[in-house]
């Protein structure tokens, strides 16, 4: 571009009129990509160990008392004889509605908190408490509406409130804004909930696929403000997908507080494999299920 003077030349294609009037073109470079013969060894003591054969009798032992680490047991799936709605979702209860901007340092906070990224228990204490509360506005603040039922208080910190719902065995899910998830690709913020929003993002996306969350788009994103805490949800049309049927609508069956009762359109991205990863409870399930076969 220099020789010619124009940023819009191209010296693979066009030619530079010289002085003389002739016209000269450059020839593009030649030579080999990689060595014909290949590349030498180098230091072998640098390269990696032979793998050992798996001795699955090995156990790692963990402290009990440890605060910093945990064995991870697998995922259950969500399908099975424990759903009475298989292939569907089971019943799912809303959490919140998760207001605005919602980063994976808000999903899971970061600082003295990693200490704990070897123990999911402990690190889940952190699940949201910077998240917004799109009913009322408030940090950190979630609502369990069965809680007289249970002696509880209705209003609780955000993983207090998700907590009391695992011990109930009750499935929830988040509604949530646009670009929920943004911000580093921490995997932490996708290992337990289920998610309804308006739009994701791309890494904390396939995150949440890998842990068997199925994230899915309202079709109308109006539809976020017609769903609040303590509604019941229910997927239909799920059953097609897993069919081999991927572009078949699924509806969001809403069961509001009151009895009313809303259908709303989403949308999904889940790939073939991805919803194997998801049929088997995550990503690792569905690894192990194919290396014992």
């Amino acid at each position: 571009m220099s020789f010619s003077g124009k940023l819009s030349f191209n010296p693979m294609k066009d030619s530079i009129t010289l002085s003389s009037g002739e016209e000269f073109k450059f020839t593009p470079p030649t030579g080999q990509d990689l060595p014909s013969q290949g590349f030498t060894p180098g230091e072998t003591s640098y390269y990696p160990s032979p793998m050992p054969e798996p001795q699955p009798e090995t156990e790692v032992i963990i402290k009990k008392t440890s605060q910093r680490l945990e064995l991870l047991e697998p995922f259950p799936s969500h399908f099975g004889e424990h759903n009475p709605r298989s292939p569907e979702l089971p019943t799912l209860r809303v959490l919140m509605r998760v207001r605005g901007k919602c980063t994976t340092d808000h999903i899971s906070a970061a600082g003295p908190w990693l200490k704990y990224k070897g123990h999911l228990t402990n690190i889940s204490e952190n699940l949201l408490i910077t998240a917004a509360n799109d009913e009322g506005g408030e940090v950190n603040v979630a609502f369990d509406h069965d809680a007289e039922k249970h002696d509880q208080s209705a209003a609780d910190t955000i993983p207090n409130v998700a907590k009391r719902l695992r011990a109930r065995s009750e499935p929830w899910a988040l509604v949530v804004d646009e670009n929920y998830g943004e911000g580093s690709a921490r995997e932490h913020a996708a290992l337990q909930p289920r998610f309804y929003g308006k739009s994701f993002a791309r890494i904390h996306e396939t995150n949440l696929k890998k842990q068997g969350v199925l994230p899915l788009w309202f079709a109308n994103k109006d539809d976020y403000s017609r769903i609040g805490s303590g509604d019941m949800l229910e997927t239909i049309g799920l059953e097609d997908v897993f069919a081999g049927k991927p572009d078949a609508q699924i509806t969001i069956k809403i069961t509001k507080r009151d009895g009313q009762v809303l259908q709303i359109p989403v949308e999904h991205t889940m790939s073939v494999d991805q919803l194997k990863w998801f049929r088997a409870g995550s990503a690792l399930n569905y690894i192990r299920s194919q290396i014992k076969q």
